[in-house]
């Protein structure tokens, strides 16, 4: 399914040119509050399945009252976070990345780097990080995370980007310490789930599960971010115990938020598993219809490709091209998911190696992108260079299943 994504961007000029133009046209007193209406970032509507009842009449309200703020002053940077925040949140929920991230970033923007207040200064280079993250643009998130950790050193949350910034680069050593600052400061949540992702990157898999039911334990039930925390609990049981422990976590994140998209694409993934196409195929495209995330067509594709559905399999990858496409024209960096694609799914190693070698070049200690490369050099038959790269990505003894079958072929050759 190809998706199509709306991006309305907004700068500080577009909307100073938009207010100077309704002080000096001739124009009616609505046309004047149309023509800067119209040039704001817009609020995209959430499928009625992720609606979650009242939660998403609060998001409009919110969102109607901060465009007014702005549009009567753009100097708001009070505002400017929050709307910022709410444009993050809605990229999580609605999966609508393309428009809510750079929509976000170009309200920050609005934000001078010398605004006066050290507390907004401080909370705007928070939200730049955590957004440069999630475009995977890891070297300018983790200069922007110093940046603002300077300012304030007793922000728990600001410890959670440079965790995640020097995880991806592969800092681990250095990850593993701004993780201790974090969780010291603030046992929470947040704290614990990177606390998990540490531990099972260290291997210690009983760790990572003990960490991740800590961090379920701190949420508010029926949030995103405790759906999203017991999600990740069930993939690590899924991964290192049993399919039917995972399966009872995706279950019990949809009583509490019912339609919950990852939870339904993880069942279909259990499904899948346990080759029962039809269950499987019945979730992923009910998980893919509520948002446009790409992970869920590419569990189809792989479904469609087993089954040997060949027009199915080449109009989902195309949806897939598609995506990644326009995911790369919003910002953000889709190297590795191209690598994989192409090497997992097209077998097309040659095609998966130019992009994997890219992704090596940005971030050449990252375990995963070494791995990812291995496997492309073993299925290219090169298996000098594939023990080359599984060195590197072994080196914290991760006990990943992909690692592990791919440290057994090679064992093997």
């Amino acid at each position: 399914m190809i998706y199509l994504k709306r991006t309305f961007l907004l700068t500080t000029l577009v909307l100073c040119c938009c207010l100077y133009a309704c002080r000096q046209a001739p124009e009616s007193e609505t046309d004047k509050l149309m023509s800067v209406y119209e040039g704001f970032p817009k609020l995209l509507d959430r499928s009625p399945a992720i609606q979650n009842g009242k939660e998403w009449e609060k998001v409009q309200n919110l969102y109607v009252a901060y465009r007014q703020k702005l549009i009567e002053d753009p100097r708001d940077n009070t505002t400017r976070l929050a709307l910022a925040t709410l444009f993050v949140n809605e990229a999580r929920i609605s999966g609508e990345h393309g428009h809510y991230y750079p929509a976000a970033l170009a309200v920050l923007d609005g934000i001078p780097g010398d605004a006066g207040d050290a507390d907004i200064r401080f909370r705007a280079l928070s939200a730049k990080a955590g957004i440069q993250l999630s475009l995977h643009d890891f070297t300018n998130a983790l200069a922007t995370a110093k940046e603002a950790v300077a300012i304030n050193p007793y922000n728990a949350q600001i410890y959670g980007a440079l965790v995640d910034a020097n995880v991806e680069l592969g800092h681990y050593d250095e990850a593993v310490a701004m993780a201790d600052k974090m969780v010291s400061i603030r046992p929470d949540l947040r704290s614990y789930a990177r606390v998990s992702y540490l531990r099972e990157i260290y291997g210690d898999v009983e760790g990572a599960i003990e960490a991740m039911k800590l961090a379920v334990s701190a949420g508010y039930p029926g949030y995103e971010q405790t759906a999203w925390t017991r999600l990740n609990l069930g993939k690590l049981y899924e991964h290192y115990h049993s399919l039917e422990e995972a399966e009872q976590q995706y279950q019990a994140i949809l009583v509490e938020r019912p339609d919950y998209p990852f939870a339904i694409a993880a069942l279909g993934d259990v499904a899948l598993q346990r080759k029962d196409y039809e269950a499987a195929e019945s979730l992923l495209k009910k998980a893919a219809a509520i948002i446009p995330e790409f992970s869920f067509h590419e569990s189809l594709a792989r479904m469609y490709k087993a089954q040997g559905r060949e027009p199915e399999f080449q109009a989902t990858v195309e949806g897939l091209l598609q995506m990644f496409s326009e995911d790369t024209e919003s910002g953000h960096d889709m190297c590795l998911e191209y690598a994989k694609l192409y090497a997992n799914l097209l077998d097309d190693p040659d095609k998966a190696l130019e992009y994997g070698l890219q992704e090596y070049n940005r971030r050449p200690d990252n375990i995963d992108v070494n791995r990812v490369l291995a496997s492309i050099y073993f299925k290219k038959g090169d298996a000098e260079a594939a023990n080359r790269y599984l060195e590197v990505a072994s080196r914290t003894h991760a006990r990943y299943p992909e690692l592990k079958a791919l440290q057994t072929q090679l064992a093997m050759n």
